[in-house]
């Protein structure tokens, strides 16, 4: 099946379940602000009209909170409500507004790339998209993509929440394999599709009411990553975005971002012969003398302090049998993110915390739990696995 085929047969199931859902009994609810509570009829009203009937004003409104929930500004009430109006400067509104933008971005995505879509949600400063396909993002890309994606805010295109079956979201993302996993693992019996112009996603939500609510987007850049986090899956490239409410407010952000890369540490710490990473040792740090000299002083100046809130030090091993770990736990939650290797027909891990290694000094006591506590601390080093540019984030 063709790409531009995929995309209608998604529209038309799309349609065709929503032509076919039931109407809901519509009964009188209360419903309970912060300026009082208001009459309204459930699977009708909707946040975005009782913030009307408050502040027909407030434009700033993208989302509300409906019984502690999450809830879409144009999604019915269903019972009797408590709600809030969120905008973007509260912490949830913020991520939902970064999580609208992500699929704002996957859809200049399926366009640009005809690709298959993985994952798109917000991050602490912004969002990004994640997808398979036949070649890598460069970024010549970016360009093309910013085009479409302030086409697609300018389009004002509303975000639609419908709930499907299982069966027919397998049905929907049949010719995409990343979906149909994530469907088969993560939905029971029902879940949720959203759609904005011909995009249409398998997501909880909830979103702002529209694309024209984002009226600056940014493309920031780009890596790749593996499907799930798993190195032996499909490679997939990821695309990250920001965007806010106004132009002003994303100058301001790219300004000190700018400002951000003047003073990273990585930069500030070669350029002052302090200290340098090398792609021999992935996220390890290499201490040039001055900066060995600092590093001194800082652990000086730590001994210092302990010793005076009456911390001992003690000294453990860096490495340990298997047995230590799957004692701890640390074996059967943690295996995958530690450093093992075979020794004498031992399995050996390096120690990725403190903890465990001290648990065995207390074995080794002779005390009772009346001669507690010990106030201990091990300066010494602890290891994980992480890709080499989680590393070096």
């Amino acid at each position: 099946m063709s790409f531009g085929k995929y995309i209608e047969r998604r529209l038309e199931i799309f349609d065709r379940v929503k032509g076919q859902q039931e109407s809901q009994e519509k009964v009188k609810i209360q419903i309970k602000t912060v300026h009082g509570e208001i009459e309204g009829v459930s699977h009708e009203t909707t946040p975005f009209k009782i913030s009307q009937e408050i502040n027909p004003n407030h434009k700033e409104f993208i989302v509300a909170r409906v019984n502690e929930e999450l809830w879409d500004a144009h999604r019915p009430f269903e019972r009797d409500s408590v709600v809030e109006f969120l905008t973007f400067s509260d912490e949830d509104g913020k991520k939902v507004f970064w999580h609208s933008s992500a699929h704002i971005l996957g859809e200049a995505c399926e366009s640009n790339f005809q690709c298959n879509l993985c994952l798109g949600p917000p991050t602490e400063s912004g969002f990004f998209y994640e997808m398979h396909m036949d070649r890598t993002v460069v970024p010549e890309d970016y360009k093309a993509l910013r085009k479409d994606m302030r086409k697609i805010m300018k389009e004002n295109q509303k975000f639609e929440r419908l709930e499907m079956t299982k069966t027919e979201l397998l049905e929907m993302f049949a010719e995409n394999p990343l979906k149909v996993e994530l469907i088969q693992d993560k939905v029971q019996d029902r879940s949720t599709v959203y759609k904005c112009g011909p995009l249409i996603d398998f997501c909880l939500g909830p979103h702002i009411p529209s694309t024209g609510y984002v009226k600056a987007i940014e493309v920031l850049h780009h890596s790749s990553s593996f499907f799930l986090g798993d190195s032996s899956r499909p490679v997939l490239q990821r695309i990250y975005g920001v965007s806010f409410p106004s132009k002003d407010e994303l100058l301001v952000h790219l300004m000190n971002l700018e400002e951000a890369k003047k003073n990273n540490h990585r930069k500030i710490g070669a350029d002052l012969d302090l200290f340098f990473f090398s792609p021999m040792s992935p996220g390890s740090c290499f201490f040039m003398p001055k900066g060995t000299f600092i590093y001194n002083a800082l652990i000086r100046l730590i001994r210092e302090n302990y010793r005076k809130r009456g911390f001992k030090e003690v000294i453990t091993p860096n490495v340990f049998t298997n047995e230590l770990w799957k004692t701890s736990g640390h074996w059967d939650k943690y295996k995958e993110d530690m450093f093992c290797f075979p020794a004498d027909n031992t399995e050996m891990a390096l120690k990725p915390m403190n903890c465990p290694g001290h648990c065995l000094l207390f074995e080794h006591m002779s005390c009772s739990y009346r001669d507690y506590p010990y106030v201990w601390l091990t300066l010494g080093y602890s290891t994980g696995t992480k890709s080499q540019g989680h590393s070096l984030a």
